[in-house]
């Protein structure tokens, strides 16, 4: 029997986009497959073993490298007594399982939440998050990561991710592998197979700008439902304030090596306060996040 819904609120918004972004990147998944299967009919066993492969690989353990990579280490009730704290506040409010819990070793101060399920789910702060914010704002921080897992919106953005990378490896196999023969220039294979780079800059181009739409949706919602599951969206918002204001204090390096996983952070690092990523954002404004806790705030009030 499947267990109950936790008492995270629902976000029918969230659920229908990433229905919607799963099926719009899995049609021009399917659809570029099934270009290189036509350009390169002779290795189509190798096109499929090879994809299948990845994205089963992918699924299984993307959370693994993910948690590896943002140096996540697991931690025990003994060695992070009020950290493992907060999480057990926040499973008894949200009704729903322990995830595991780590510390990273960073000063660059962030929270993430990874795996593809509640059994598999890892939510982890750096001891530079630890260090910065009183309790009540840790919570809010922490339940923002738990909503997550909850609305397992980290699983689907895993997979979304890629599934638009993946055009752009299928491309280097097939052009450097061995797998394109020479064809004559009338021949329709071979025409295909010239179109495979642009059709995977197309593929990836609408992957990255579908993800990114989502991201930001996904972080608002994810302060929608833990602010009202905590009752105190005023931490929160101070958590958010807090946070963003010490990242100018961060060394630039630091935020170089942060800046590749911001997607799974609760706040973006950015090594430049006027960077080009800030375009494409995998996260909302300051200000778009502050003034949607601020309305929380005065309606739980009223």
């Amino acid at each position: 029997m499947p267990r109950a819904r936790s008492r995270y609120a629902p976000d029918r918004g969230l659920t229908g986009r990433m229905a919607t972004t799963m099926f719009l990147i899995g049609l021009l998944y399917v659809v570029f497959v099934g270009v290189l299967l036509a350009a390169l009919r002779g290795s189509w066993p190798i096109i499929l073993i090879i994809t299948g492969g990845l994205f089963i690989a992918q699924f299984w353990f993307s959370d693994r490298i993910a948690a590896y990579g943002m140096g996540a280490r697991e931690v025990t009730p003994e060695q992070a007594p009020e950290l493992h704290g907060t999480i057990d506040r926040i499973c008894a409010l949200a009704d729903m399982p322990k995830p595991k819990v780590a510390i990273a070793e960073s000063d660059v101060p962030n929270a993430f939440a990874t795996g593809r399920s509640e059994k598999t789910a890892l939510v982890c702060a750096t001891t530079g998050l630890l260090r910065r914010l009183e309790p009540e704002e840790l919570e809010g921080v922490l339940a923002h990561e738990m909503s997550h897992v909850a609305h397992r919106d980290v699983a689907v953005m895993t997979i979304a991710s890629f599934l638009g990378v993946l055009a752009g490896i299928i491309t280097r196999i097939a052009l450097w592998g061995g797998f394109a023969r020479s064809r004559p220039g009338n021949d329709p294979a071979g025409i295909l197979l010239l179109l495979i780079p642009l059709i995977s800059a197309v593929v990836y181009a609408i992957s990255f700008l579908l993800t990114r739409l989502l991201s930001r949706y996904r972080e608002l919602s994810a302060d929608r439902a833990a602010a009202l599951l905590t009752g105190r969206p005023s931490a929160l918002a101070s958590a958010l304030t807090k946070v963003s204001g010490q990242m100018a204090r961060i060394p630039t390096e630091d935020l170089r090596k942060a800046e590749p996983y911001n997607a799974f952070y609760f706040l973006p690092a950015f090594s430049a306060k006027e960077s080009i990523g800030r375009i494409f954002s995998t996260h909302p404004t300051l200000e778009q996040r502050l003034d949607q806790l601020s309305r929380i705030s005065t309606d739980l009030s009223r």
